[in-house]
This record gives structure tokens, C-alpha cells and sequence, in this order.
């Protein structure tokens, strides 16, 4: 299975960018977060003429998380347990999606930015990983031989190296120590993320300053894997080219390529 992960920033303005990717690329399951709709405004038709069934949650033009898939769609959550919202009233950021594919449990996730230290929405982000640790630990003592992926923009660079200059974010969000160790913990309860070890690259890149012909970037794209998961994991990679020409989103995808169960 190829499975991917992509911030399309606004599925409406690139779904043929999408599809294009899908369909040259060989994933067979893509979380997507930032679609930027909603439910009757996404665009079925192009996934389905491309093979892939897709199930979307959203609400508006914020937020957003959807998965394609070639290899079967079931088990649709919209929610972890515990999950906190922001939003009044409650339930209206869709920021969580999960559903199983060919026995792999995908969760396309678009983590709270934070927006700066001081802010409440930094709590709330705090709180949400805390949630998300807390479902993903219940989900492993339910199941210690459960294939489950929790993918997607966490809005975290989890090492000095995953930010072009680590300097310039003293005292800013995506690089504080707190959101670093809500990263970590995901270790402490059995979970991989299975990117790195093959490959080193960003995965965003801000429209402003030129920061892309510039490699001005940021890696807060991952792929956290269960142990059965991570154990099939053979190949990962970060599709930069994506970033270039017109219409490009500021995330690229991101690939992680299991053997077969």
C-alpha cells in the first residue's frame, strides 16, 4: 500500500492537481486537511472518476480533513474521544477524520496552529494533541496489533532542523518546548514517526518572501505509526515538486510506502 498525506490548502482550487497526483504518483489512501469546504461543495465526482472512493468532513471555508482511497472505505469517525473544540458551537472545526482501508486505520489530522504562546488557541492545541495521545493509547491497549496511522499537518517542527532558521522562531509557536514534548509523547505510547529515516526534506513552505526558491521551509508533515504499522513501513518520501508552478498548495505530499500485510 502507498499511502499519503497532503495540506491541499483549498480542495476546490486544486482538486486537478490532486487527482493528477493520485494518478502519477500510485497512492492508493490520501488524508488530505485544509479542504476549505463543505460537505456539498467538494468535488466526489473528480475522485470517483479517477477510481478512489473519498469521504470529507467540514463545515465551511476553514479547516477541513478528507481521505481517498483506491483499497475500500469503512468505519468513518469524525471524532477522537475527548477531542476539544474551539469553535462555538462545538463540533464546527473539522480537523479529525478517520477511517480504515485495507485494514490500516488512517487519521487525517490538521492539528490547531497555535497562533502565538500567549494566545488561547495555543492551550487549545496543547489540549488537542493531550486528547489525541490519550484516544491513541486506548487504542493500542484495546489493540496492541492495531495498524493505525495518524498523518496529516501537525503545525509542529519537532527538531531545530526541521525550520530553515531556528533563530528566527525564538519565542514562537510550531518550535516551543511544550509542543515539541506533546510531539515526543506519542513515542511514550508506542507510536513511530516513520518519515525520517528515510528521508530529509520540508514539507511547507510559506507564499511570502520567496520563501520556496529560497528552501526557506518547515517540516511539520508526519506520519505516526503504530508498531504493526511501522514494521511494514519500507520507503518514505517528500514530493517537493509539488510545491512548483501555478496553483500549488504550500504543503507538498508526503509518501510512506508498506509491504504487504
Amino acid at each position: 500500500m502507498r499511502l499519503a498525506t497532503w495540506n491541499v490548502n483549498s480542495i476546490r482550487t486544486r482538486v486537478d492537481r490532486v487527482v493528477a497526483f493520485l494518478e502519477r504518483s500510485g497512492t492508493d489512501v490520501l488524508a488530505m486537511q485544509e479542504t476549505k469546504c463543505r460537505e456539498d461543495q467538494f468535488p466526489h465526482l473528480a475522485f470517483q472518476a479517477a477510481g478512489y472512493d473519498v469521504v470529507h468532513h467540514g463545515f465551511n471555508q476553514w479547516n477541513g480533513v478528507a481521505v481517498a482511497s483506491r483499497v475500500g472505505i469503512s468505519d468513518v469517525e469524525t471524532a477522537f474521544t475527548g477531542m476539544p473544540t474551539w469553535a462555538d458551537p462545538p463540533g464546527a472545526e473539522a480537523r479529525a477524520l478517520g477511517v480504515t482501508c485495507d485494514g490500516v486505520r488512517v487519521w487525517s489530522l490538521y492539528v490547531p496552529n497555535g497562533r502565538v504562546l500567549h494566545d488561547p488557541h495555543y492551550e487549545y492545541k496543547l489540549q488537542w494533541l493531550s486528547a489525541l495521545r490519550g484516544a491513541a493509547a486506548g487504542w493500542l491497549e484495546g489493540d496492541p496489533d492495531a495498524q493505525i496511522a495518524l498523518v496529516g499537518d501537525w503545525n509542529i517542527a519537532p527538531r531545530d532542523e526541521d525550520v530553515w532558521d531556528v533563530s528566527l522562531f525564538e519565542g514562537a509557536t510550531h518550535v516551543s518546548p511544550a509542543e515539541r514534548e506533546a510531539f515526543r509523547a506519542f513515542a511514550d505510547v508506542g507510536f513511530t514517526e516513520v518519515t525520517r529515516p528515510h528521508v530529509d526534506q520540508y514539507t511547507y513552505w510559506d507564499y511570502q518572501r520567496l520563501r520556496f526558491p529560497r528552501n526557506e521551509g518547515m517540516r511539520i508533515d508526519f506520519v505516526q505509526a503504530s508498531p504493526a504499522l511501522a514494521a511494514r513501513v519500507v520507503g518514505a518520501e517528500i514530493d517537493r515538486n509539488e510545491r512548483k508552478g501555478k496553483g500549488a498548495s504550500d504543503h507538498v505530499p508526503v509518501i510512506v510506502d508498506l509491504e504487504s500485510s
